[in-house]
């Protein structure tokens, strides 16, 4: 995080990390701010939540709207840029650049590769592989359509053999496509930009200093200010709707296991739990809570995922993976063609919320990533956080989506997946639909409950690090009660949200920041090229 500036006139900068923060003391609690980053952020977050409250009514109307415009209107925006992040990391990891080291030619890893591939999957996936595992394949072979398949099911719950197989193999492309490598290219873009101007050109761990090719000094003025502040927003918003929809899987679990009502109510109080057990986590600090929670969740995760294929029908799942990863290395060209389609219910419906999602997550998991990735070269930190992650989410998603598939071919008048997602469409009760076919379903149920809220722990204790680095100009050593801040600010925001609109809400908070914060990725792309280019390989 010191290492001096190379001697170049493009980097060179009198600027220290945390030289505009207001630090002191506030009773027994001490203070290390960046001025007016923390302060307006901070203002801005607390008012939304107290007028939300005030005004769910006519928050909902607003937060429909936003969101029914961003995903008809601009899904073409989204497509188009996200295709450009693709492909510039594949450009990029072809390049004799990318044998730059994140932090110096002699710069060693501080994770072992468990270690770092286990943060980045409980930081990047998250809540979406238990919500979205079985959901996905299942709607898009029956509902939406992608790229106009027609649906196997007709109107009256009988199977069309004639559509069955490539329903299936699309349903299963279609949720490939939105897990895959447009995803983790944003993610990636983001992280790069990051660990480079950090590790490798001595600037502070902060969005700003990602642009300082493009603006120089001013990055410590307002412009930087206004690229901090859209950070923290975009970043407390996508975290809100992974806790949101956390807290409607976990209720819905506890409801099919333990007969718990399912109510905004209930999910309220899942959130202020969880965010308890979070403080906890952010309390304890990167290496003694997050590092520790990721890990026991990739333990629980892979013995989830063991128990599901071995129990279920394992060559269902084998197969819905193998099949869905040649589907999506045929489509995935169509599946990114923004223009000329019909499959509106699937490009605006889901597309286009999904790349705004991905781009809101970029500054938490972004940093979190860049974090713990020093030591690398910008080759394999590329191809790790393309490749392992993708492929990690192709098994899980093809088994789950696979066997859940299977379910519904097998008997559609009886199966609760179909029941759950194509007839009644309860997202939240998708996954346990699918496990109220398989043995020990309360056991198999409590594990998956436990899990969810397990990634719930984690992206809640990982955001909230993340904010507060960005708050604190950079620090990565702030003082603990505002971390604790902006934990209890992210469970007040998810709530707020459900209680204004619930899902239309949630994705409405997303869209609204992805949007200018896509634009600022797109320039980052070329901060990322003029930076590797002055490094020394």
């Amino acid at each position: 995080m010191t290492d001096p500036i190379p001697a170049n006139d493009e980097f060179e900068t009198d600027f220290e990390v945390g030289q505009d923060n207001i630090d002191g003391q506030l009773g027994p609690f001490g203070f290390d701010i960046h001025n007016p980053v923390f302060v307006i952020s901070g203002l801005f977050a607390v008012a939304f939540v107290l007028i939300t409250l005030l005004f769910p009514d006519q928050a909902g109307a607003v937060f429909l709207a936003v969101r029914n415009f961003a995903t008809t209107k601009l899904d073409w925006f989204f497509m188009i840029i996200v295709n450009f992040f693709v492909i510039f990391c594949i450009a990029l990891i072809f390049l004799p650049m990318s044998k730059v080291r994140l932090g110096g030619a002699d710069a060693e890893p501080e994770y072992s590769y468990i270690e770092w591939f286990a943060m980045l999957f409980a930081a990047g996936m998250g809540i979406g592989l238990l919500f979205f595992g079985v959901l996905e394949p299942v709607y898009h072979m029956n509902v939406s359509g992608p790229l106009s398949t027609p649906s196997p099911i007709a109107a009256d719950g009988s199977i069309i053999a004639e559509n069955v197989e490539a329903a299936r193999r699309m349903g299963l492309a279609a949720t490939f496509y939105h897990w895959g490598l447009h995803g983790w290219a944003v993610y990636a873009i983001m992280a790069l930009a990051l660990a480079f101007f950090t590790y490798n050109k001595g600037l502070p761990f902060s969005i700003r200093s990602c642009f300082y090719p493009l603006l120089g000094d001013r990055v410590w003025g307002w412009w930087g200010h206004c690229i901090d502040i859209l950070a923290v927003f975009a970043t407390l918003f996508g975290l809100a709707t992974s806790l949101g929809l956390g807290a409607q899987q976990a209720n819905a679990g506890f409801n099919f296991a333990f007969g718990l009502g399912i109510s905004t109510n209930a999910q309220v109080i899942i959130i202020i739990l969880v965010t308890a057990v979070a403080l906890v986590s952010v309390y304890r600090g990167l290496d003694g809570g997050v590092k520790v929670l990721s890990e026991i969740n990739m333990v629980l995760a892979l013995l989830f995922f063991l128990f599901v294929l071995l129990v279920g029908p394992t060559l269902a799942g084998l197969d819905g993976f193998w099949t869905g990863l040649i589907a999506y290395a045929q489509d995935v060209v169509p599946l990114s063609n923004p223009f000329g389609r019909s499959d509106d219910a699937y490009r605006e419906g889901w597309t286009a919320f999904y790349w705004a999602w991905w781009v809101s997550w970029a500054p938490f998991v972004g940093m979190f990533i860049a974090r713990v990735s020093r030591g690398r070269t910008v080759r394999e930190f590329l191809i790790c956080v393309l490749i392992i992650p993708s492929m990690i989410i192709f098994i899980w998603m093809g088994v789950f989506g696979g066997i859940a598939i299977e379910q519904i071919l097998a008997s559609p008048e009886t199966s609760l997946v179909k029941a759950n997602v194509i007839d009644s469409y309860s997202p939240e009760l998708s996954l346990f639909g699918m496990l109220n076919e398989l043995p020990f379903t309360k056991i198999a149920s409590t594990i998956a409950i436990f899990l969810a809220l397990v990634f719930f722990v984690t992206s809640s204790d990982s955001g909230s690090l993340v904010v507060d680095t960005i708050t604190a100009g950079g620090k990565i050593d702030a003082p603990v009660p505002q971390r604790i801040f902006w934990c209890v600010v992210e469970g007040l925001i998810a709530i707020v949200l459900l209680i204004g609109g619930g899902l239309s809400a949630l994705q409405a908070g997303v869209t609204a920041t992805g949007v200018p914060f896509s634009i600022l990725m797109l320039a980052m792309c070329y901060t990322i090229f003029q930076g590797l280019r002055t490094e020394q390989r």
